[in-house]
Protein backbone atom coordinates (compact mmCIF):
# COMPACT_ATOMS: atom_id res chain seq x y z
CA UNK A 1 0.00 0.00 0.00
CA UNK A 2 1.50 3.30 -1.01
CA UNK A 3 1.78 6.77 1.22
CA UNK A 4 -1.28 8.37 -0.20
CA UNK A 5 -3.68 5.02 -0.05
CA UNK A 6 -2.69 4.62 3.54
CA UNK A 7 -3.15 8.04 4.40
CA UNK A 8 -6.50 8.49 2.86
CA UNK A 9 -7.18 5.19 4.93
CA UNK A 10 -6.30 6.72 7.93
CA UNK A 11 -7.90 9.58 7.27
CA UNK A 12 -11.71 8.45 6.45
CA UNK A 13 -11.36 6.28 9.93
CA UNK A 14 -10.82 9.59 11.02
CA UNK A 15 -13.35 11.47 9.67
CA UNK A 16 -16.25 9.14 10.33
CA UNK A 17 -15.98 9.82 13.93
CA UNK A 18 -14.82 13.54 13.50
CA UNK A 19 -17.25 16.20 15.29
CA UNK A 20 -17.76 19.21 13.23
CA UNK A 21 -20.08 22.22 14.01
CA UNK A 22 -20.14 24.93 11.44
CA UNK A 23 -19.77 28.42 12.30
CA UNK A 24 -22.74 30.64 11.68
CA UNK A 25 -23.01 33.86 9.97
CA UNK A 26 -24.53 36.55 11.73
CA UNK A 27 -25.72 40.04 9.64
CA UNK A 28 -26.50 42.66 11.98
CA UNK A 29 -26.83 46.47 11.12
CA UNK A 30 -24.91 45.95 8.06
CA UNK A 31 -22.30 44.55 9.82
CA UNK A 32 -21.74 40.60 9.55
CA UNK A 33 -20.43 38.70 12.55
CA UNK A 34 -18.63 34.81 13.13
CA UNK A 35 -19.07 34.33 16.52
CA UNK A 36 -19.33 37.19 17.95
CA UNK A 37 -16.62 38.34 16.11
CA UNK A 38 -16.69 41.14 13.13
CA UNK A 39 -16.05 39.69 10.06
CA UNK A 40 -17.18 42.55 7.24
CA UNK A 41 -18.28 45.95 7.58
CA UNK A 42 -20.87 47.48 6.68
CA UNK A 43 -18.90 49.19 3.70
CA UNK A 44 -17.02 46.07 3.06
CA UNK A 45 -14.09 45.79 4.81
CA UNK A 46 -13.11 42.67 6.05
CA UNK A 47 -11.36 40.72 8.95
CA UNK A 48 -9.74 37.95 7.29
CA UNK A 49 -8.23 36.68 11.10
CA UNK A 50 -9.46 36.82 14.64
CA UNK A 51 -8.85 34.63 18.02
CA UNK A 52 -11.57 32.91 16.78
CA UNK A 53 -11.08 32.15 13.76
CA UNK A 54 -9.56 32.47 10.29
CA UNK A 55 -10.99 33.18 7.36
CA UNK A 56 -9.55 31.69 4.47
CA UNK A 57 -9.39 33.73 0.75
CA UNK A 58 -6.85 34.32 -1.53
CA UNK A 59 -7.65 38.00 -1.19
CA UNK A 60 -8.11 38.28 1.96
CA UNK A 61 -5.52 39.51 4.27
CA UNK A 62 -2.43 37.48 5.77
CA UNK A 63 -0.45 34.37 5.97
CA UNK A 64 -2.72 31.62 6.88
CA UNK A 65 -6.01 32.64 5.07
CA UNK A 66 -4.05 32.97 1.71
CA UNK A 67 -1.97 29.84 2.29
CA UNK A 68 -4.87 27.96 3.25
CA UNK A 69 -6.47 28.68 -0.41
CA UNK A 70 -7.43 26.54 -2.53
CA UNK A 71 -6.16 29.24 -5.08
CA UNK A 72 -2.62 29.16 -3.87
CA UNK A 73 -0.49 27.67 -6.09
CA UNK A 74 0.77 24.40 -4.47
CA UNK A 75 2.99 21.67 -6.81
CA UNK A 76 0.46 18.41 -6.15
CA UNK A 77 0.27 15.03 -7.80
CA UNK A 78 -3.40 13.46 -7.91
CA UNK A 79 -3.75 9.83 -9.66
CA UNK A 80 -0.61 11.03 -12.00
CA UNK A 81 -1.52 14.34 -13.24
CA UNK A 82 0.25 17.52 -12.21
CA UNK A 83 -2.00 20.20 -10.56
CA UNK A 84 -0.99 23.73 -10.33
CA UNK A 85 -3.31 24.13 -7.07
CA UNK A 86 -5.88 22.41 -5.61
CA UNK A 87 -8.19 24.78 -7.41
CA UNK A 88 -7.27 23.72 -10.49
CA UNK A 89 -8.81 20.34 -10.14
CA UNK A 90 -12.42 21.76 -8.61
CA UNK A 91 -11.83 23.96 -12.67
CA UNK A 92 -11.16 21.00 -14.58
CA UNK A 93 -13.62 18.81 -13.48
CA UNK A 94 -15.81 21.33 -15.17
CA UNK A 95 -14.88 19.83 -18.79
CA UNK A 96 -15.75 16.67 -20.57
CA UNK A 97 -12.56 16.54 -22.69
CA UNK A 98 -9.29 14.77 -20.97
CA UNK A 99 -6.83 16.69 -23.36
CA UNK A 100 -8.46 20.61 -22.28
CA UNK A 101 -8.66 19.10 -18.73
CA UNK A 102 -4.81 18.74 -18.49
CA UNK A 103 -4.26 22.07 -19.64
CA UNK A 104 -6.62 23.16 -16.87
CA UNK A 105 -4.49 21.64 -14.21
CA UNK A 106 -1.55 23.71 -14.96
CA UNK A 107 -2.96 26.84 -15.00
CA UNK A 108 -2.54 29.39 -12.00
CA UNK A 109 -4.93 28.93 -9.51
CA UNK A 110 -6.82 32.32 -10.12
CA UNK A 111 -6.48 31.94 -13.98
CA UNK A 112 -8.12 28.32 -13.55
CA UNK A 113 -11.55 30.05 -12.51
CA UNK A 114 -11.97 31.78 -15.22
CA UNK A 115 -10.80 29.06 -17.79
CA UNK A 116 -13.55 27.31 -16.87
CA UNK A 117 -15.43 29.60 -19.03
CA UNK A 118 -14.04 27.85 -22.33
CA UNK A 119 -15.81 24.87 -21.33
CA UNK A 120 -18.62 23.98 -23.60
CA UNK A 121 -19.76 21.45 -21.15
CA UNK A 122 -22.02 23.03 -18.02
CA UNK A 123 -22.17 20.62 -15.35
CA UNK A 124 -24.60 23.06 -13.65
CA UNK A 125 -27.48 22.02 -15.50
CA UNK A 126 -26.52 17.83 -15.57
CA UNK A 127 -25.01 17.76 -11.53
CA UNK A 128 -21.92 15.33 -13.83
CA UNK A 129 -18.51 16.54 -13.69
CA UNK A 130 -15.73 14.24 -15.54
CA UNK A 131 -12.40 13.38 -14.07
CA UNK A 132 -10.07 12.07 -17.26
CA UNK A 133 -13.49 11.22 -19.18
CA UNK A 134 -15.21 9.46 -16.86
CA UNK A 135 -18.64 11.05 -16.07
CA UNK A 136 -19.29 11.52 -11.62
CA UNK A 137 -22.31 12.68 -9.93
CA UNK A 138 -21.39 15.87 -8.08
CA UNK A 139 -24.09 14.75 -5.06
CA UNK A 140 -22.26 11.22 -4.79
CA UNK A 141 -20.37 9.15 -2.43
CA UNK A 142 -18.02 8.60 -5.41
CA UNK A 143 -17.51 12.43 -5.76
CA UNK A 144 -16.72 12.81 -2.14
CA UNK A 145 -14.32 10.11 -1.95
CA UNK A 146 -12.54 11.83 -4.96
CA UNK A 147 -12.61 14.84 -2.70
CA UNK A 148 -10.66 13.26 0.09
CA UNK A 149 -8.23 11.36 -1.88
CA UNK A 150 -7.28 14.58 -3.38
CA UNK A 151 -6.69 16.45 -0.04
CA UNK A 152 -4.29 13.51 1.31
CA UNK A 153 -2.76 14.04 -2.09
CA UNK A 154 -2.60 17.95 -1.21
CA UNK A 155 -0.66 17.01 1.74
CA UNK A 156 1.60 15.24 0.95
CA UNK A 157 3.38 18.65 -0.24
CA UNK A 158 5.28 19.63 2.58
CA UNK A 159 4.37 23.58 2.72
CA UNK A 160 0.54 22.27 2.64
CA UNK A 161 0.88 20.40 4.93
CA UNK A 162 2.90 22.61 7.39
CA UNK A 163 0.49 25.67 7.13
CA UNK A 164 -2.53 23.12 8.35
CA UNK A 165 -0.43 21.93 11.47
CA UNK A 166 0.61 25.13 12.39
CA UNK A 167 -3.11 26.22 11.85
CA UNK A 168 -4.24 26.76 15.32
CA UNK A 169 -8.09 28.14 15.21
CA UNK A 170 -11.18 27.07 13.41
CA UNK A 171 -10.98 27.52 9.58
CA UNK A 172 -14.08 29.35 8.41
CA UNK A 173 -14.88 30.04 4.28
CA UNK A 174 -16.97 32.98 4.34
CA UNK A 175 -17.43 33.28 0.96
CA UNK A 176 -18.45 30.06 -0.38
CA UNK A 177 -21.28 28.86 -2.11
CA UNK A 178 -24.04 26.77 0.03
CA UNK A 179 -25.76 24.82 -2.04
CA UNK A 180 -24.25 22.28 -3.96
CA UNK A 181 -26.26 22.88 -7.49
CA UNK A 182 -24.06 25.69 -7.80
CA UNK A 183 -20.52 24.83 -6.59
CA UNK A 184 -18.30 22.01 -7.05
CA UNK A 185 -17.15 22.47 -3.10
CA UNK A 186 -19.88 24.61 -0.87
CA UNK A 187 -18.60 26.12 2.34
CA UNK A 188 -19.78 23.42 4.21
CA UNK A 189 -17.81 20.58 2.65
CA UNK A 190 -14.48 23.05 2.56
CA UNK A 191 -14.84 23.94 6.19
CA UNK A 192 -15.29 20.21 6.79
CA UNK A 193 -12.43 19.11 4.95
CA UNK A 194 -9.84 21.17 6.15
CA UNK A 195 -10.84 21.36 9.71
CA UNK A 196 -10.94 17.91 9.99
CA UNK A 197 -7.96 17.67 7.95
CA UNK A 198 -5.73 19.86 10.01
CA UNK A 199 -6.66 18.04 13.40
CA UNK A 200 -5.78 15.15 11.40
CA UNK A 201 -2.00 16.05 10.79
CA UNK A 202 -1.92 17.84 14.04
CA UNK A 203 -2.62 14.67 15.90
CA UNK A 204 -0.56 12.51 12.92
CA UNK A 205 2.03 14.28 12.96
CA UNK A 206 2.59 15.88 16.45
CA UNK A 207 5.21 12.95 17.21
CA UNK A 208 7.19 14.14 14.11
CA UNK A 209 7.91 17.66 15.35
Amino acid sequence: MNKIKKELKEFLEYKKNYQFIQKELIEKDGNIYCDGELLKDKDGNKISETEKWIDVGYRNKGDFPQMLSNLFPYNIKFRGKKLASIENFFQGIKFKDKKKQKYIFTYFGTQAVHVKAASDFNWLETGIIYWQGKSIKRDSKEYDLLIDELYISAIQNPIYRSILYKCDKPIIHSIGEKEKTKTTFTRYEFEFELNCLKDFIQNKDKEKV
